[in-house]
Formats: structure tokens, sequence, C-alpha cells
């Protein structure tokens, strides 16, 4: 694909780079680069990386590194996409319906964990070892569910798989800080977008066929056999070129255990919340004020100092992926049950509709890795902005039946082109951003903004849903059968997510720091 391969660099050698600036204080982030430093053509600064520069991300410097990561994020995405599709069954069949939700949210709540460990440990020792264990965390959780004799035990294999991939995830942004150039590092995130396109649009019918001819098991024991072959070509390349500390002659630092124990703090008060949000009772309102009680100072001792008031730099780059991040996610999740319950599409033409939307958010993180777009980029995450939030707004329309229901596709693709414009051009800027030593703990803060936005939104559409009659899913199938309705429902939680998105448009605008002064966290 075209998005792999960016215009060449020069065959010269790089420049020699100037040292690392000294660490910031904790919480705080690194000096900012002038202006026409972060604008130059592959100009250095605090996030350089190491790589040679020569050619594309699929040159000869590059090439084995690019395929085996991008074959990491390949497999990821067809797990992600694929599991939902066989987790009813697998519940079903373990018997463990009541514990449905636990599968999903014990995944989320251990990969939270395993991203401020990713982060502490890249930084220290370098990501290979983290993406070593991650990947071998990802492949074991996966082989203990699918070969699981009761459902507590699926459960742990998902908690396993979190853990691991929270540990893949943020290990990859620190290959791509140090292995490759500045400006091969937006065609390394237009490549991750879109080994999510294929996924997106087969993921769900090959693992529907799958567990319908061979069994539900097959899906989660064939991914680990797979993931052998990025083992092979990808690690020897990042001990070359992305292995140790950023510094090697800095004292090795031990870990932050301040750090370490906030993370667990969040996890465990995110398992919290998603429980209360799944039971709504007055006796879950305890677990619920406790989950807040653990989230608010854990986020605020993992998150940049100055993240929740969008303080311009690297706070806001944080901050504009949980907002972004959360309210895409939040939206989409209610949009296949709404064409099914209220314009009686079948779950099949439902997910069919969001199909398109997966190659417009790859198409979205090619425009931003073009030569072209660098001195733009800023005002490309704003406008993407823009068009996520005016897509959600939109989306609501569809439950007036007088409203052609294909212009949903429509929608949710210009808003798909957007996000791929906001989240691969937002993580080239953290990067940027990012001091060599740094650039491990802040990508655990984008990952952590991101996922924590999702559960909150979730759990606060959630609430507006079931208080305005949309019932759970079964109940929603059921009105709609009976030729009842809740489009208020679905309003409620449409509405509000646009609102989010709409915030959004101002944090995008403070993601460049002042261009002659430090960034202020």
């Amino acid at each position: 694909m075209t998005a792999l391969e960016p215009k060449a660099v020069s065959d010269t050698a790089a420049p020699p780079q100037p040292a690392p600036a000294t660490a910031p204080a904790e919480g705080t982030a690194p000096a900012a680069t002038t202006r026409g430093e972060r604008h130059g053509s592959g100009g250095t600064g605090a996030g350089t990386g190491t790589g040679t520069g020569t050619g594309g991300v699929l040159g000869p410097a590059h090439r084995l590194l690019t395929l085996g990561m991008v074959t990491v994020v390949l497999l990821i995405a067809f797990e992600a996409t694929a599991v939902g599709t066989a987790m009813p069954v697998a519940a079903r069949d373990l018997d463990g319906v009541g514990l449905y939700a636990f599968a999903f949210s014990s995944y989320f709540t251990t990969s939270l964990f395993g991203m401020v460990l990713a982060g502490q440990w890249c930084d220290r020792q370098g990501p290979l070892r983290a993406l070593t264990v991650g990947i071998a965390g990802f492949a074991a959780g996966l082989a203990l569910s699918g070969t699981a004799g009761a459902m507590w035990l699926f459960v742990l294999g998902r908690a396993v798989q979190g853990l691991g991939g929270g540990l893949v995830i943020v290990a990859l942004y620190v290959v791509v800080s140090r292995a490759y150039d500045e400006r091969l590092r937006p065609a390394m995130m237009a490549a991750f977008a879109a080994s999510w396109v294929v996924p997106s649009i087969i993921g769900p019918l090959a693992a529907g066929t799958i567990t319908e001819h061979l069994g539900w098991r097959w899906v989660f024991v064939g991914i680990p056999v797979l993931v052998v072959f990025p083992l092979l070509i990808a690690l020897p390349a990042i001990r070359r070129t992305a292995s140790g500390p950023a510094d090697p002659g800095a004292p090795p630092a031990a870990f932050d255990r301040r750090r370490i124990r906030l993370a667990c703090g969040i996890s465990v008060g995110a398992g919290l919340l998603q429980y209360a949000a799944q039971d709504l009772r007055w006796l879950s309102l305890a677990p619920g004020l406790a989950g807040l009680a653990l989230l608010v100072p854990s986020v605020h001792g993992l998150l940049p100092r100055g993240t929740y008031r969008a303080a311009r730099g690297l706070p806001a780059v944080v901050l504009l992926r949980g907002v972004a991040g959360g309210a895409f996610i939040a939206a989409e999740s209610f949009i296949p049950l709404m064409l099914v319950t209220q314009r009686g599409l079948s779950p099949t033409m439902a997910g069919f509709a969001l199909a398109p939307a997966g190659l417009t958010w790859a198409v979205g993180s090619w425009v931003q890795a073009r030569p072209w777009a660098e001195p733009y980029r800023e005002r490309l995450v704003v406008g993407g902005m823009v068009m996520v939030a005016l897509s959600i707004a939109a989306v609501p329309t569809v439950l007036v039946e007088a409203v052609p229901v294909w212009l949903l596709p429509v929608y949710w693709s210009v808003g798909c082109f957007g996000m791929g414009l906001v989240i691969a051009a937002g993580s080239v800027l953290l990067l940027k951003l990012s001091a060599p030593e740094e650039a491990g703990t802040n990508s655990a803060a984008l990952q952590i903004s991101d996922a924590l936005s999702n559960v909150v939104l979730l759990a606060g559409g959630g609430v507006a849903f079931a208080a305005l009659g949309g019932g759970a899913v079964g109940a929603a199938h059921a009105a709609s059968a009976d030729g009842a309705s809740h489009p208020a429902a679905f309003a409620a939680v449409f509405l509000p997510i646009a609102v989010v998105a709409a915030v959004g448009v101002w944090v995008s605008a403070r993601i460049t720091p002042p261009a002659e002064s430090p960034v202020q966290a």
C-alpha cells in the first residue's frame, strides 16, 4: 500500500544528533522545539529517532522492522474485530453468561496497568523486552481463553491478554520513536491504521464462519501460532535499532513505584466503574463512587500536568486523544443497535453499514503522512476533529423515517476520515514533543487517556440510554419487534457525545506549544 511508502529521504547518513535534553520534572512535558525546527524537513529535536533515514519505511534499513510491527498490529486488529463475534457463543458454552461483561472489562483493566508498566520499562531498558513479553502474554492469554473449561478461566485468559496488549501498544510507539526518523513516523502511523482496514471488514465475517463450522475456540487458539512470524522478523531489527535505554551512558534508573501504585489504582478504579455502569441499582453506587475515588487521583498523577485544562502542547495532545477516541467509540457502539431496532436492518447489514468507514480512516491517516502535509499537520488535526463532531451530530437524523438510512454510512465515513487525521497526526505530534527518555511514559499517557475516556463515555451513554427506555440489547430487539420505539434514548446518547466532540475541536486548536518557550504542562 502506498501509505507505507513515503517520499524517500536523502541517502546520506543522518547528521549527528544533539545530546538529549535534561529530563523534565515528573508529570511535566519536555521542552518544545521551535516552530522552524518542528516544521523542518525531518529536523532534529527532542523526539528524533535514531534510524538511518535511508529510503522509506520499506527501504532496506527498515523493511523487516516495518513488516514485523505491521503484522503485529494486523493480528491485534483481527483479534479485536473477531472476538466480539465469538464471545456470546463462548459464554453460552461455558455456562458463564453472567460473567459476559467481565470478559471485556478484565481485558481493559489489565491493559491499563500494562500501559503504565510499559512506559516505565521502555524508558529505562528500551522497548525490546516489553514488546517481547507483551506479545508472549497476548498469545498466552488467547491460548488460555481458547482452551478454558470454565468461564472464570476464560476471563482470566482475557486479563492476561489485556496485560500483554497494554505492553505491546506502548512499546510499538517507542520503537517508532527510536528506530524511525521524524520524517518517516507519519508513514508508520498510517501503516498502523491501514492494518485495521481488512480486519474491520472481514474479521467479524471470518470469526462467524469459524465459530459456526469449527467452533469458537479456534478464533482464540489460531492467532497465537501466527505470532511467531512477527517475532522472528521484527525482534532482531528492534534489537539492532531501538534496544537499550535512551541514554546508554546514564546510570540505570529504578522503576517509579509511585507510578506503579497509581497504575494499580487506575485499573481497579476503571473496573469498579464499569461494574457499576452495568448494574443500575442503588447498591451499585458504592462501587461506582469507589471507582471514581481511585480513578481521579490516579489519572491526575499519570497524565501530564495541565491535561485537564488542555494546556498547550503535550497536555492538549494527550487530552485530545481521549476526547476524540472516547467520543468516536461511544457513538459507534450504539450505531448498530440503532440501525437494527429503529430502522429494521439485520445485524449483518448494520455491520456492513460501518464497513466503509475503516477504509476512509486509513485514507485520512495516509493523507497526514504525505510530505506536503508536514507544515499543515496541526491544521489537519483541527479539520479532522470538526469532521468527527459533525458526523456524530448527524447520526441521530437517521432516527427520522424520512431520512434515507444509507446516509449513515456517508456520515460515518466522513467522521472516520477525520479520525484518521486526528489519531495518526496526534501520535506523530506526541513523539515530536517527547524527549527520547520520556517517549515511553508519554505514549502510555496517550493510551491511558484514550482507554479511560472510552470507559467514562460508554458508561455515561449506557446510563442515559437505559434511563430513557433503551434497556438492554435483548429488550431493544423485543421492542422493535413489537413496533415500539425509543428514539429519545438514542438521541440522549449521540447528542451529548457530539458536544464532547465539539469540545475536542477547541482542544485540537491548542496542540501547538508556544514557538519559543518550553511547554508549560
